[in-house]
């Protein structure tokens, strides 16, 4: 109980000192993740200050990337007016049918071919590490200096990716879990298919239902903006426990009530939701970093030697550049974009999502945590760093008003 105190104590000492030096943290190369993740590390491995069983944390990664990945597609989905997405629908519509597929093959490519795993379990985290991360993408595209330095039509291609195809990896996920744990792929496809229509189905009902009761509270004067920066946080979890009491795919089906409830109170939401983008990016997610800094597998990392680490770096730089760089004529987008696009696309809450989802599933198997962890760890390392450097590039390039 005393560690547990502590973890308390330091997360919530990180929380203040971020609040204080807000801005000084937003113009530097560094994240809100990134720093989370180096205090745990510093507290679990390096200090041995805080050690939880493997057991406990496994459930507790679960749960709370569950509730981050559904208080963030929210803020995803409110983070425009529905028409901005309805614009971008094209760009969108191209990341999530051709270059989700894409990053999921040479995901798995690379698992098998570099580290060595068997195709299956290989499969598997190719499908785990291919949706981009909400979280760690609203750094780039949430706060003023984004808003200033990128374009909006930009910002809406990343924001609209993020959102959706967390929720559509859960397919890929289910399929890979039947290979790996000898499933019915029948019965797995079924699965899938319950899950994306079902979660459409009830992400549009709970969403369009929170709207219309919120308009109806407003002609009545009984509720306040406050209120509604509460609303739309308990709207994302509620859409969550709803679709997991059906057995769909929950983290669709936030999105889903996020874009229903979006285009029922039109622009009531913005000044709401830019306060959740805030407290999301910069306090949310401290917790879960912190838990992973305390959580990376240091000794299986090293038994698995330089291919993890050739892994990685491959990951990284071949997982998303060349698959979207590939896909320029399809996406309408301009070369500059097309690059920011592709390099943007962080491996993060979404992938220790679903790399523990994998574990409650019975994969037992280490190198898939192993070499997933260590993905996010590297992913939330690089991209932060490059996040801000990346913005000012773009935004010294001639034309950085166009998308």
């Amino acid at each position: 109980m005393n560690r547990l105190h502590l973890s308390y104590a330091l997360v919530g000492v990180l929380a203040l000192l971020l609040a204080f030096w807000s801005s000084a943290v937003r113009r530097a190369p560094v994240s809100e993740p990134l720093l989370a993740l180096s205090l745990g590390v510093l507290a679990g491995p390096l200090l041995d200050l805080i050690d939880l069983p493997a057991d406990q944390m496994t459930a507790l990664m679960l749960e709370s990337s569950r509730i981050l990945l559904a208080i963030s597609l929210m803020a995803v989905a409110l983070r425009f007016p529905l028409p901005a997405y309805r614009s971008v629908i094209r760009p969108v519509g191209v990341l999530l049918a051709v270059a989700m597929v894409g990053m999921a093959v040479v995901s798995a490519g690379l698992a098998w071919l570099v580290l060595g795993l068997p195709l299956a379990l290989a499969l598997l985290l190719g499908a785990c590490v291919t949706p981009t991360d909400p979280v760690l993408a609203s750094s780039v595209v949430s706060g003023r200096p984004a808003e200033r330095e990128l374009p909006a039509r930009l910002r809406q291609v990343i924001s609209g990716e993020s959102g959706a195809n967390d929720g559509l990896a859960f397919a890929f996920v289910v399929l890979a879990l039947a290979v790996v744990t000898s499933g019915s792929l029948g019965g797995a496809l079924v699965e899938v298919i319950w899950a994306v229509v079902g979660a459409l189905v009830i992400g549009v009902a709970v969403g369009w239902t929170a709207g219309r009761a919120i308009l109806a509270a407003e002609e009545r004067e009984d509720v306040d903006r406050g209120s509604l920066l509460v609303f739309t946080i308990v709207l994302g979890v509620a859409a969550l426990g709803v679709a997991r009491l059906a057995y769909t795919d929950g983290i669709l089906a936030v999105f889903v009530a996020g874009l229903a409830y979006n285009a029922v109170v039109g622009g009531r939401s913005r000044a709401s939701q830019q306060r959740l983008d805030d407290a999301l990016t910069r306090y949310l997610v401290l917790p879960l970093f912190f838990l992973l800094g305390i959580e990376v597998p240091w000794r299986d990392w090293l038994e698995l030697g330089w291919p993890v680490l050739a892994f990685v770096v491959a990951l990284l730089l071949l997982r998303r550049l060349p698959v979207v760089l590939a896909l320029k004529p399809a996406l309408g987008m301009s070369w500059r974009s097309t690059v920011f696009l592709g390099w943007f696309g962080p491996v993060g809450v979404s992938a220790l999502f679903y790399l523990t989802h994998s574990q409650e599933h019975g994969v037992a198997d280490p190198r898939l945590w192993a070499a997933g962890s260590l993905a996010v760890v590297a992913s939330t390392v690089v991209h932060g760093v490059t996040a801000t450097p990346g913005r000012r590039w773009y935004a010294r390039r001639p034309s950085a008003s166009t998308g």
